[in-house]
């Protein structure tokens, strides 16, 4: 069963007045866009366009009174419930920092706070549920950049050099802030004792210390020094963050971060414990279906230092790609080490012509791209107008148009001009016992 769906862009602060128009095809609503959710997330389900199709106004509706028929027989006896987020998320400005939790951490931190009576609403609750939040983001721009991970100590003790050669340079030297930011640097464990330091004193607004390393360290991120080292863009973006969150000390951590540059088709996988932050770019995100988010700054909302950092894994790496693999022609897969979800892309066009109509097919184009579902699925199209066919039925989607797929289509056949966004469940999820 195909069932076409639809929603209405989060008009988060930060998001971009003319990505997500201009990927649907729409007029811009003038306000920012931030991220357009298709799934049945609670906190903004998305709409079945044609109700009388399904006898329900959403997604989550649906799945609630017919979860059989909506997930298949095997999800709706494992929780009935939707394993996976499709979002577009369009940043104009940088988010927070965060990192999600392992499903541990997840069930134990909503057990805690429930027993502990803390409304899920509360502004200073940590768990609103008890599943973590993978996540996984795909340039849809030109470029996607984001800060992702810790990244290796000899590259932060590079960025500490330049820092202390802009400082050597300026008119006013004043190395006492680096010095402070190298003893915590120096310790025996340098990224979970600089971090605490960090965000414990940063609290303290203006007038600690990190708020003195914040202010010197941006400053000379600046200086002609910084900006002609190897580490220029992870300068700049101190620039970026200082404009938009000016004295927090994530803007320091920042520097302790990998900082990643996508291009259009590539990927970052955050798993849980990668603390990361979004700066700017289209993307196509995709997630466990979880409210799960611990901050690190650069935002006003809560923070709790005691749990972030038992979350966050501070082992350094390098950036966490994740590079697609081919499946079949025209489609690859983004394949995380996780159950819940996998995304594919799948553009029918680049195989036109190819290969002749398949025996017994019937009028199935030849130039179709394939993809296989175990569960249920989302498919997203972008560019232009594809045309959809499984095992039962059919649908089409015109550019920026979404479908929900049930499991029982086995897979979906896709042919047209535009390129397919096909989010599922990993298989393992889907045929869990």
């Amino acid at each position: 069963m195909f069932v076409t769906i639809a929603n209405t862009p989060r008009d988060y602060a930060w998001g971009s007045t003319s990505a997500i128009a201009e990927f649907r095809g729409v007029a811009p609503s003038g306000a920012p866009e931030a991220e357009l959710w298709l799934g049945a997330h609670a906190g903004s389900p998305a709409v079945v366009v044609d109700e009388a199709s399904v006898g329900h106004a959403d997604l989550a509706e649906w799945i609630a009174a017919e979860p059989e028929q909506a997930l298949g027989a095997r999800l709706a006896r494992h929780g009935a419930r939707l394993p996976f987020l499709l979002k577009l998320l369009a940043a104009a400005e940088p988010l927070s920092l965060q990192a999600h939790p392992t499903p541990e951490q997840a069930r134990e931190g909503f057990a805690r706070e429930e027993a502990d009576g803390v409304p899920v609403s509360a502004y200073d609750r940590n768990y609103r549920d008890e599943f973590h939040k993978p996540e996984l983001i795909v340039a849809v721009s030109e470029t996607f950049d984001a800060l992702s991970g810790f990244r290796p100590l000899e590259e932060v003790a590079g960025i500490l050099q330049t820092l202390r050669a802009a400082d050597a340079a300026d008119a006013a030297p004043d190395p006492g802030a680096l010095d402070l930011l190298a003893a915590h640097l120096g310790s025996a464990d340098p990224l979970r004792d600089t971090v605490e330091w960090l965000l414990r004193d940063g609290r303290g607004g203006d007038t600690g210390e990190a708020a003195w390393v914040t202010e010197r360290v941006t400053a000379l991120a600046a200086s002609d020094t910084a900006r002609r080292s190897p580490y220029a863009l992870s300068f700049e973006t101190v620039g970026t963050l200082a404009e938009v969150y000016p004295g927090d000390p994530g803007i320091v951590i920042s520097l302790l971060l990998n900082r990643v540059r996508l291009r259009r088709g590539e990927s970052l996988y955050l798993a849980a414990g990668n603390i990361h932050a979004y700066l700017a770019g289209l993307g196509i995100e995709l997630m466990a279906a979880s409210d799960n988010v611990l901050r690190g700054g650069l935002t006003p909302k809560h923070i709790d230092v005691t749990e972030l950092l038992e979350v966050l894994d501070f082992t350094p790496i390098a950036p966490p790609r994740l590079e697609p693999e081919p499946v079949a022609p025209g489609v690859v897969a983004f394949r995380p080490d996780v159950p819940d979800f996998v995304l594919y892309r799948a553009e029918p066009a680049s195989i036109a012509g190819t290969a002749a109509l398949d025996a017994g097919a019937g009028d199935h184009a030849a130039d179709a791209a394939r993809v296989p579902l175990d569960g249920p699925a989302i498919v997203l199209a972008e560019g232009g107008s594809l045309r959809l066919r499984g095992r039962l039925g059919e649908s089409r989607l015109a550019r920026g148009e979404a479908a929900y797929v049930t499991p029982d289509e086995g897979g979906v056949e896709i042919t047209g001009d535009g390129i397919a966004w096909v989010a599922t469940t990993g298989a393992s999820e889907a045929s869990a016992d």
